[in-house]
């Protein structure tokens, strides 16, 4: 075991394991991201407000249980660096964490701890080949393992590959979403409660996109969630 226990500490100090936020080195039972930056990530908090900012975000627009965000986004911060991480550096297990970690957030809130499936926002087929994974369903996944509840992912459809929403307006965001999702097997979301996640939201226009075409199966009660809320 000893041998064992020096090869591993002779293999980590030849490649050292980073932070997927800050890029400094890992220390002995740190996992993916390092003390300080779990501790000092700009988190939200919004577990623990019913009308926060996202929430507000969908007020008039469609009907949600609640809504919720891990983190603030900012630009060129640690939150920027782990979604890049994951989405661009083949790191699906960070979305992973990350989900476990806003599920243990959610397990204390009296709105958002209740949930029967948790829905990625999908990705068409053709930028899923091309990335390999889906990163809100890894999000999804570690989510839905701290809730002790279910990851669905092929009921909500994309059927529609549409062009990247950064840099598009609010408004051309929206028309660009237009249409984009469907509902596969209706009668298996009929009287759920479904938590659908993303991984940042800004307009909110993908996710209002979603959101109308889950809420058309009836008796479906949705909320959402995201790894980040960007202004």
């Amino acid at each position: 075991m000893k041998l064992r226990s020096y090869l591993a500490d002779f293999v980590a100090l030849l490649f050292p394991e980073l932070c997927h936020a800050c890029g400094q080195s890992l220390v002995a039972h740190e996992d993916l991201i390092c003390t300080d930056c779990l501790y000092n990530l700009p988190y939200t908090n919004f577990h623990q407000q019913p009308d926060n900012i996202v929430a507000r975000q969908f007020w008039g627009k469609v009907k949600l249980n609640g809504a919720y965000a891990l983190f603030y986004f900012t630009k060129g911060g640690k939150v920027q660096q782990l979604i890049h991480q994951l989405k661009y550096n083949n790191a699906p297990m960070v979305g992973n964490k990350l989900g476990h970690i806003a599920g243990a957030q959610l397990m204390k809130s009296e709105h958002l701890n209740m949930f029967d499936a948790v829905i990625p926002v999908p990705l068409h087929k053709s930028r899923l080949r091309k990335r390999g994974y889906n990163q809100s369903a890894c999000f999804a996944e570690g989510l839905a393992e701290a809730l002790n509840t279910a990851v669905v992912i092929n009921n909500l459809i994309r059927t529609k590959a549409t062009a990247t929403q950064t840099h598009k307006s609010r408004f051309d965001r929206a028309v660009n979403m237009q249409d984009v999702f469907t509902v596969a097997d209706i009668k298996a979301l009929a009287d759920k409660h479904v938590l659908l996640v993303d991984d940042v939201v800004t307009t909110g226009s993908t996710l209002e996109a979603c959101a109308q075409a889950l809420l058309a199966v009836p008796g479906l009660k949705l909320s959402i969630a995201t790894i980040a809320y960007a202004e």
